[in-house]
């Protein structure tokens, strides 16, 4: 079963999200907050696999309850459900270590969707605000560090994977455009995330624009 956590001010939403989820058979909720800093205790408490974080709340937001969660030992992932694609805290929540996006009027299937691609530690970008985010982000990030500085741990091959990983393409997509089998492409990413410490996809992509292996 796949662990969730849910944290948002609205009652409502919590009890929305919470039947929409539990109607997969692979998805339990075992707690709800409706602040950060409750999240934080409940997140250490509880455990969850996946936390659902609204990112606008009175008594804590949560971009500093996922500075705290993703910062402790066998972290959840944190998928940010948000009202607005391009909001400040989309940002500032990419940088405190949020797994992935969507948006609060996705369909149901979508959401499900999302919760099991970060159990099992693909990050995620609502496909409506993939590029825009990123995009902005690089732009707003200060002048990165040399990309042969911060390529030196990976190897070629390694590195010329997270680039086209940055560019938004999938697996099999990569795969297609070296000429090489997906498993082998899935095999050097998961090198390249050990190396710089990377939970998933989305963080992967990040380190890359911050330390200028991504074209901006």
């Amino acid at each position: 079963m796949i662990r969730v956590m849910l944290v948002d001010d609205q009652a409502v939403v919590r009890a929305g999200f919470r039947f929409l989820l539990e109607q997969a058979d692979d998805i339990e909720v075992v707690a709800e907050a409706a602040n950060g800093p409750t999240a934080v205790e409940l997140a250490r408490r509880h455990r969850p696999d996946v936390v659902c974080m609204d990112v606008r709340m009175p008594g804590g937001d949560g971009l500093a309850a996922t500075r705290e969660i993703v910062a402790g030992e066998a972290a959840p992932a944190v998928l940010v459900v948000t009202t607005f694609d391009l909001d400040e805290y989309v940002f500032g929540a990419l940088e405190a270590g949020a797994s992935g996006f969507i948006l609060k009027d996705c369909e149901p299937e979508e959401l499900i969707d999302a919760v099991r691609r970060l159990a099992d530690g693909h990050g995620l970008i609502d496909q409506a605000v993939t590029h825009r985010v990123i995009t902005e982000f690089a732009r707003r990030k200060a002048p990165p560090a040399p990309a042969s500085d911060a390529g030196g741990r990976l190897t070629a091959r390694e590195a010329e994977i997270v680039r086209h990983l940055a560019r938004g393409l999938s697996n099999a997509e990569i795969a297609k455009e070296l000429v090489v089998e997906t498993s082998t492409v899935k095999s050097h990413l998961g090198r390249a995330m050990a190396k710089v410490g990377t939970r998933d996809r989305l963080q992967t992509v990040v380190w890359a624009y911050q330390n200028g292996l991504a074209q901006r």
